[in-house]
């Protein structure tokens, strides 16, 4: 669910058809329950569940477990009640890590969180320190085996996107957090099937590490992402030139 650097963009993409889509449809779930509880469960007057649901159908979740999703939020189904948490932190390294939480136990998210980064030679920030690292953008990605840059290009910049870029088999769009439906819209009305789409936290400027700090803190970002009670991780760390995860 990370969308904290070129890479990261890419492996979240691939990573939408691998073993882990179960705990992504979870996290999915999750949102957009929130999202009908706080603002109701009609996507056309609740701009932040219209978000959560085209970020589900991005990721090709069912319509009914959508439509279950929001009822839980509405309490029409039973559901469990969810509060959100931000927690600002740095990797080894310097590395910044904004970290967004929706949890029904804050004290264990809490301590789950600060165990993970004290194993991982990480530690917690002061509030902001991190947050003013990053802006807020819209990023689709596609698959550039399907797609060239150029196709993608034309219906996105017709959408309203900021910028249309490719790398390692991968078309990112990129746009202002008001004009990501519209470029999001614009797309799938051009039959264009996107791989994964949500307004994420993008980093101003990235951090580069030798092979060694950067694996440790990816290493910190993915036991980040593999709790249950994290939604997303952002990061700002640039991936050297040919480096290869384990």
């Amino acid at each position: 669910m990370s969308g904290h650097s070129k890479w990261a963009t890419i492996k979240h993409a691939k990573g939408a058809a691998d073993a882990k889509r179960g705990q992504m449809f979870t996290k999915l779930i999750k949102e957009i329950s929130i999202a009908a509880r706080m603002g109701g469960g009609n996507a056309d007057g609740n701009p932040r569940l219209r978000t959560a649901v085209l970020k589900a159908r991005a990721a090709n979740m069912p319509k009914d477990n959508i439509d279950r999703a929001i009822k839980k939020g509405t309490g029409e189904l039973e559901d469990v009640s969810y509060e959100e948490l931000v927690y600002e932190a740095y990797a080894p390294g310097g590395v910044a890590i904004f970290i967004e939480v929706l949890t029904d136990n804050k004290n264990r998210a809490a301590a789950d969180i600060r165990n993970i980064l004290t194993r991982a030679g990480g530690q917690l920030a002061t509030s902001g320190s991190v947050s003013r690292l990053f802006k807020r953008l819209g990023v689709i990605t596609l698959d550039g085996e399907k797609y060239t840059e150029d196709a993608v290009m034309e219906a996105a910049i017709e959408g309203g996107a900021e910028d249309v870029s490719s790398i390692g088999g991968i078309v990112e769009v990129t746009s202002a957090p008001e004009d990501f439906e519209g470029v999001l819209n614009a797309l799938q009305s051009k039959n264009f099937e996107t791989m994964s789409a949500q307004i994420s936290m993008v980093a101003e400027a990235e951090v580069t590490l030798n092979n060694e700090a950067t694996a440790k803190a990816l290493k910190l970002v993915d036991k980040l992402e593999e709790n249950d009670d994290v939604q997303n991780v952002y990061s700002n760390i640039a991936i050297p030139e040919g480096f290869e995860a384990e």
